[in-house]
């Protein structure tokens, strides 16, 4: 359980409220915040327009009744390039396009959008660093939430989004983190049969996520500032490193089917044929203790031209359950289960993708999560995934902390560390007039 500065014990925070509740909680009604007329879409504004937050917004307003009327980014390319995109998406579905005075450019950019009365909710797609900083905004301009992850770059700002999702409770407001695995159909049944005792008492477990390496993009018309924001997977204090930005992922996948965070960890890596930009490390591998003596092997790399495999197994008294994003999601041992998703080699037909074989774990996650987090406004019984997120990310943490100190670090010397990556930037070098 995460434990701050005294150490007292928070306590976990159900993610999914009962009406009641959710109607305590509730100022006003779904249908008076968003228009008296019968199916009216709810607003949404995006702060971050680069690739991931496009990629998200357009599986969100694809999946929803919603309609975008707000974007928000620190450079005015960015804008310019999304704007046809996502008047397109508005388009779609008979809404109209993105008004010109509602896109915002400049280091100010998110705070003119969250003082937009137009917004309902708002998508958070910046680079991690800000994360923390632009949630708590948005959740005191009274805002739905949802930020891409990891929740930070650090522990200082981990705590603060643990005590935003605290005043978002407060609020009735949504706050969603972006681990979409948690919304596979497939993940979802694993990990229910894992908790179900299918696969006995769990012993260790087994986490990996190998990946290509993120190209550098740089040219000399840009600052210092500019090339590292453009580029910030290649910084620490920008994107967290590798375990927060992309190896976070299975150490979710870890935490849910484990039902906690460890409680220690130890670990290596390096920066080996890293890119001479930046200063993240390229791989990692770290062993982690959970409560009940089970340990965790985890590995992690991000270098090279090629892909590579993405996997979660538990090993049980009683068998393996394995989950990866592109080999199939099953259980083998006493209890055997299978999800359906292709496993690794095996090719499917177009009869088969009819009667739901699929060749990705992952095929309706994005959908499942969009729908949930749009439902959940609508139905005014919000869903929190503040402290989840959190938690998760400082899981990422202490595997960076634990392999960069070479030291053995436990997690609540990771809480009482004051870690706090400062990027040192000056963001008012890009304030500008925004191009439209």
């Amino acid at each position: 359980m995460i434990k701050i500065n005294n150490m007292k014990n928070i306590k976990r925070r159900t993610f999914f409220k009962g009406a009641a509740a959710a109607s305590a909680l509730t100022l006003i009604s779904p249908s008076a915040a968003f228009g008296s007329r019968a199916n009216s879409a709810i607003r949404m504004g995006i702060i971050g327009c680069g690739g991931r937050g496009s990629a998200v917004i357009s599986s969100i307003i694809g999946n929803t009744n919603t309609a975008l009327v707000a974007m928000a980014d620190l450079f005015d390319d960015k804008l310019r390039s999304a704007l046809p995109v996502y008047n397109k998406l508005n388009s779609s579905k008979s809404m109209p396009d993105i008004p010109k005075g509602n896109i915002y450019q400049g280091s100010k950019a998110y705070l003119a959008l969250l003082n937009n009365k137009d917004v309902d909710a708002v998508l958070v797609s910046t680079p991690c660093y800000s994360h923390p900083q632009f949630v708590e905004a948005a959740i005191a301009a009274g805002k739905h939430v949802y930020c891409e992850k990891p929740a930070a770059t650090d522990v200082t700002g981990s705590l603060q989004m643990i005590r935003t999702g605290e005043a978002a409770e407060r609020k009735g407001l949504n706050l969603a983190i972006g681990f979409q695995i948690r919304f596979a159909t497939a993940y979802v049944e694993m990990i229910k049969r894992i908790k179900e005792g299918l696969i006995g008492d769990v012993i260790n477990a087994q986490i990996f996520y190998f990946s290509g390496g993120v190209p550098v993009r740089q040219d000399r018309s840009m600052s210092y500032d500019e090339a590292r924001i453009r580029n910030h997977f290649h910084f620490r204090t920008l994107s967290g490193g590798i375990l927060a930005d992309q190896g976070i992922h299975v150490l979710d996948v870890c935490n849910w089917g484990l039902g906690t965070h460890p409680l220690r960890a130890m670990g290596t890596g390096g920066n080996r044929n890293a890119s001479e930009f930046g200063d993240t490390w390229t791989n990692y591998q770290v062993i982690y203790q959970y409560p009940g003596d089970v340990n965790v092997s985890f590995h992690s790399t991000q270098q090279g031209s090629h892909g590579g495999d993405v996997c979660a197994r538990f090993i049980g008294t009683k068998g393996i359950a394995e989950a990866h994003y592109s080999g199939g999601v099953f259980i083998e041992g006493e209890n055997r289960w299978d999800s359906g998703v292709a496993r690794a080699g095996q090719k499917s037909t177009e009869e088969q993708r009819v009667a739901g074989i699929f060749l990705s774990s992952l095929h309706d996650a994005d959908r499942n999560k969009d729908i949930a987090f749009i439902n959940t406004i609508e139905s005014g019984k919000p869903i929190n995934e503040a402290l989840q997120g959190a938690e998760s990310t400082l899981t990422a943490i202490l595997g960076r902390m634990a392999a960069t100190s070479g030291e053995v670090t436990t997690w609540d010397e990771m809480m009482l560390s004051g870690e706090r990556l400062d990027p040192m930037l000056d963001l008012e070098q890009f304030d500008k007039p925004a191009v439209k």
